[in-house]
């Protein structure tokens, strides 16, 4: 017949306490596979949204030179129509009947060309502006290829210690979730809280040699009893983790030796 599962509630505190380090203790086993990924993980995100960023940067800029190069034909176009105008005005001075139909012309001629110098000014500095766009997207491309054979070089390395590491994490992730079924919603939430707060990521430790084994802050032995009874759940004062005894923990401390009294000399019996 199968064993029914106790409800988490109704486990005494020693037991919950039990739980939760097992919990943390697996919790650490898959921290310490993280930590061997290194900034890996970090460093392949970054490359992949600096190609991005590239990427988007050249597409932008391919727009800018594609607008510059509309303007540029337009304006050769109009430099034609100006150009078979003047010629058209050109061919009529010849034909004006008085001085106000002649200076019309002249002036209709002088504006076109005006017209045509500031075409050509603004063709000059749309095509030098390409070209300056056209080498900024080639230091793009550059930077682009630099970066997509870092981050293939990255991918490998990363990919290459995922697949040495996946089926011991994978096992330490259904074992914690099973224990996670084992332990109140509200202690597992309180120290998953604690976890997430602490720089180590440890959320219960142990008391070693009178102190907190997360801070290292001493506790004093009215505190240390109280957690040696395991009758209820006791955090540090001063960084707030869950604080168990040694031997909860499957912890052998060492006693120090006594110290033998020291023999009074001779001298000071007589005395």
């Amino acid at each position: 017949m199968a064993r029914e599962k106790k409800d988490p509630q109704d486990l005494s505190i020693e037991e919950k306490l039990k739980n939760l380090y097992q919990l943390q203790t697996m919790l650490s086993e898959i921290d310490k596979i993280k930590t061997l990924r290194g900034e890996l993980p970090l460093e392949v995100q970054d490359l992949e949204d600096e190609i991005e960023g590239l990427t988007t940067r050249i597409e932008k800029i391919q727009g800018e030179i594609a607008t510059l190069q509309d303007e540029v034909a337009r304006r050769r176009v109009g430099m034609q129509d100006n150009n078979a105008n003047i010629e058209r005005y050109t061919s009529q001075l010849d034909n004006v009947r008085n001085n106000r139909e002649y200076e019309n012309l002249t002036k209709e001629i002088e504006y076109l060309q005006l017209d045509n110098q500031l075409n050509e000014k603004k063709i000059r500095e749309a095509n030098t502006s390409i070209e300056n766009k056209q080498e900024e997207i080639r230091r793009c491309s550059d930077n682009v290829t630099e970066r997509r054979t870092d981050l293939d070089i990255k991918k490998s390395e990363l990919d290459e210690i995922i697949s040495e590491t996946r089926a011991e994490e994978e096992k330490l992730r259904e074992k914690s979730k099973s224990l996670e079924a084992t332990i109140e919603p509200r202690l597992l939430s309180a120290f998953k809280r604690i976890r997430k707060n602490s720089r180590n990521g440890l959320g219960v430790v142990y008391v070693q040699r009178d102190a907190c084994g997360g801070c290292f802050n001493k506790i004093p032995p009215q505190r240390q009893l109280d957690i040696r009874m395991r009758k209820k759940i006791i955090v540090c004062e001063y960084c707030g983790r869950i604080m168990i005894d040694p031997e909860l923990a499957g912890v052998q401390v060492q006693k120090p030796a006594e110290e033998k009294p020291k023999r009074r000399s001779r001298k000071k019996a007589e005395d």
